[in-house]
């Protein structure tokens, strides 16, 4: 029978420590008017925590996966609730925060209590304290994350979000795992303060030379997952990088469409990813055939489709712009791709369309570094090659006739056509 919230502990000898817990969570929890189930995932304990936990009105279940990754997987797998709830059974964790988190539940898919933002507190031994925030500000730094306790346990999900996303990681690093793979399927982070307590009794499970080799392990796998162009806020990153080259290139692309455009007021934008382009366009509507890449836009605009170039859904010329900026590589040779975005223009209309140019020795080069550079964010992606004699002439059997061109270091082309008209062409 489903809830409204589950709150799941994974639990390995703690008996004394849920003596304690389990009514204080369900007075806390009653307090919530809603249905909810306290579901302990048992490790294998030996002094009575299962016999406990079933006494104090939680249901059980034994972990068959090994690990806290593996606690976590089976215990999502049997939750019942809509939300689901993770916390540390050894009192570190104040259930009054149970509260607080599951009062924020439709900000965010992903709600995080942080020992480390403004207003939050952590109450542990100085060593621990510091390789916690060691840990904490390296996977910050080299995944780009904004979170700033990535290693917290204590987190409100939306069970739905687990459908997209698998747990893989055997030890604690499951939680670094969890949050970078939400972000890369495009789904909302919140941090809410907390103060994390010393364990009330028994001791920690945490070894220390294992963690550190899994945490580097698992760094390295969310490092390539985060700089993947799967990753939902891949081109919107981009355009803030780090590196100056990539961060120059998205910055060039967006002043040159956005002078290209004449921002009129019924605007497509085709392919559109989670490119910053789009705030330049509020007006626009945009369009992709990835679920996660518009679940990260719909923080920028409302007005998203989600839809093939090979089978746009809207009449025949009902906009008076179309922008399709670095698609048509990365799809099969084919007709209907052009087809598609010429119908959809009005007479007189624009298309802005931006492409590597393969007819030039410049982008060549530079696919072949950035192949090499950040092989995870190329990936071979590029199977159709156009070159700008291609491409106009692909324009003018569809009466789309070249009135500029730009290029970007001489290697990726961006065309403004007209729709219908007959003219010159300007450099």
């Amino acid at each position: 029978m489903s809830c409204e919230l589950t709150i799941l502990l994974p639990v390995l000898d703690e008996a004394m420590n849920l003596e304690v817990l389990l009514p204080a969570i369900h007075d806390v929890a009653g307090r919530l008017s809603v249905s909810y189930e306290i579901l302990v995932v048992d490790g294998g304990s030996q002094d009575g925590s299962r016999e406990i936990a079933d006494r104090r009105g939680a249901r059980t279940l034994a972990q068959e996966s090994p690990g806290y990754g593996g606690a976590l997987r089976d215990g999502i797998r049997a939750a019942r609730g809509r939300f689901i709830l993770t916390m540390d059974s050894d009192l570190s964790h104040d259930p009054i925060v149970i509260t607080q988190l599951f009062a924020a539940r439709h900000k965010a898919d992903v709600i995080v209590a942080s020992r480390y933002m403004p207003g939050g507190e952590a109450d542990m031994p100085r060593l621990r304290y510091w390789l916690s925030r060691t840990l904490n500000v390296v996977f910050r730094f080299v995944l780009s994350l904004s979170v700033r306790d990535v290693s917290s346990g204590f987190r409100l999900y939306r069970a739905a979000i687990f459908r997209e996303i698998d747990i893989t990681r055997r030890n604690f690093d499951a939680l670094e795992e969890i949050l970078v793979k939400a972000l890369a399927r495009g789904f909302r982070l919140l941090e809410l303060p907390f103060r994390y307590k010393p364990r009330h009794t028994g001791e920690t499970h945490a070894r220390l030379w294992a963690f550190g080799r899994a945490y580097l392990g698992t760094l390295f796998q969310m490092w390539k997952l985060r700089n993947s162009i799967s990753s939902a806020d891949y081109d919107y990153r981009a355009y803030f990088s780090r590196h100056p080259y990539q961060r120059f290139w998205q910055r060039r692309r967006f002043s040159i469409i956005a002078r290209m455009s004449h921002c009129p007021p019924r605007i497509l934008d085709v392919g559109c990813g989670s490119s910053y382009m789009i705030t330049a366009f509020p007006q626009a509507v945009v369009c992709d055939v990835l679920h996660h890449k518009l679940r990260f836009v719909g923080r920028m605009t409302s007005r998203r489709t989600c839809a093939s170039v090979f089978a746009l859904p809207f009449p025949d010329g009902h906009f008076d712009e179309v922008i399709c900026s670095q698609v048509i590589e990365h799809v099969p040779r084919d007709e209907r791709v052009l087809d598609e975005l010429a119908r959809v223009l009005a007479p007189g209309g624009r298309l802005i369309i931006g492409t590597p140019d393969y007819g030039r020795w410049q982008w060549r080069v530079i696919e072949w570094i950035y192949a090499r550079v950040n092989p995870v964010g190329y990936a071979d992606e590029h199977i159709t090659h156009y070159t700008r004699e291609t491409l106009t002439r692909e324009l003018l059997r569809r009466g789309l006739v070249v009135e500029e061109f730009r290029y970007i270091h001489g290697a990726e082309l961006i065309v403004r056509a007209r729709w219908g008209r007959e003219g010159g062409m300007r450099r």
